[in-house]
């Protein structure tokens, strides 16, 4: 919370490129259980038509037994539990690497997220700006790590910010 004035205060999302140190650790709250909607819904919206994400009949028939959750929705439900945390004062996202999908989501299944701050340096053309890597996990309720990827963002530093410009 930022003070604005006599008991006045102004929520704040993200943190300043000065706030993170390498090593810190950011668990991600709150969860999310993943429904059978969501996972039909994001599939059939984003036109990915794999029966393993609509079709139970299908499913059933499969080695999971059940329909699995698409990995594009567990990518970007991830991605959006780390922005309060960690790009919530980005000028810009400037590349994700080693994206890996290394167990099954099924719809029921509530996941969290976790990001370390692996690297961060000021930018050379933004003397605003640091860039900040970190690595993410995603963990279902029960611990098990069923994504990882490397993102790297452009955070505005605190002094003369678009915070600042733009009355955040």
């Amino acid at each position: 919370m930022k003070k604005i004035g006599e008991q006045r205060y102004r929520g704040e999302i993200g943190r300043y490129y000065e706030d993170f140190e390498v090593g810190d650790v950011y668990e991600h709250r709150p969860g999310r259980t993943i429904t059978d909607s969501d996972n039909i819904n994001f599939s059939l919206m984003t036109m990915n038509l794999h029966p393993m994400h609509c079709d139970a009949a299908y499913a059933e028939k499969s080695e999971f037994g059940k329909p699995l959750v698409n990995s594009g929705l567990t990518v970007a439900i991830v991605l959006g539990m780390t922005v309060p945390d960690v790009s919530g004062k980005a000028i810009a996202n400037l590349g994700w690497e080693s994206i890996k999908l290394t167990a099954p989501v099924f719809p029921g299944d509530t996941i969290y997220a976790e990001s370390e701050v692996l690297d961060k340096r000021e930018s050379k053309s933004r003397p605003g700006a640091g860039i900040v890597k970190v690595r993410t996990l995603g963990k279902k309720a029960d611990g098990t790590v069923f994504m990882s990827f490397d993102r790297s963002a452009l955070i505005q530093k605190r002094e003369g910010n678009i915070d600042e410009a733009a009355g955040y």
